[in-house]
């Protein structure tokens, strides 16, 4: 029996992960779990009124994470989507290759192009920053590093590979 597929997009925030990300899930017909979206519904819960963000943003992750791990075991195939930093992501989603077949598709863009669109999506919705605040000055973005089949888009302007390349580094 195969393992079932976990498609990990990443990219530093303002790459244009999410957009991609939702593409891909709707062009494999995968169901996306989207770290952003689970602690913006957690933001407006009575329990996240008596958290710091750093509280919060550790309860998301160990949410995110459970999502994940209850799937592949149910033998789902799923799209995950999150700012994933080595540091942080590498050490719960290293593990998860022994119950999934893993593909990273990594989104870069310039840093000063992924802070104009997060400021855009600011000015757009003001709640963003505090859902999101932004990397502390200097901190630069590492992505995953996995021993698993890697794919580098540029995000720039479209998709570089084109989507129907990246579908088909995903089969």
């Amino acid at each position: 029996m195969s393992l079932p597929k976990l498609i990990v997009v990443a990219g530093r925030p303002g790459s244009g992960k999410s957009t991609l990300a939702t593409a891909l899930a709707k062009e494999c017909q995968l169901p996306l779990v989207s770290r952003d979206e689970m602690k913006e519904a957690f933001m407006g819960t009575d329990e996240a009124g008596t958290m710091t963000h750093g509280e919060i943003t550790q309860r998301v992750y160990e949410r995110f994470f459970s999502r994940l791990e209850h799937m592949l075991r149910e033998g789902a195939s799923l799209m995950a989507e999150a700012a994933f930093q080595h540091k942080v992501w590498a050490p719960r989603l290293e593990p998860l290759r022994e119950q999934a077949d893993i593909r990273l598709v990594i989104c870069e863009v310039p840093a000063e192009l992924a802070f104009d669109r997060r400021v855009e999506r600011e000015s757009l919705d003001p709640r963003r920053l505090a859902y999101h605040p932004h990397l502390p000055a200097g901190e630069e973005y590492i992505p995953p590093k996995l021993d698993v089949p890697t794919l580098i888009v540029d995000t720039s302007a479209g998709y570089h590979p084109s989507l129907e390349k990246i579908v088909e580094f995903l089969s």
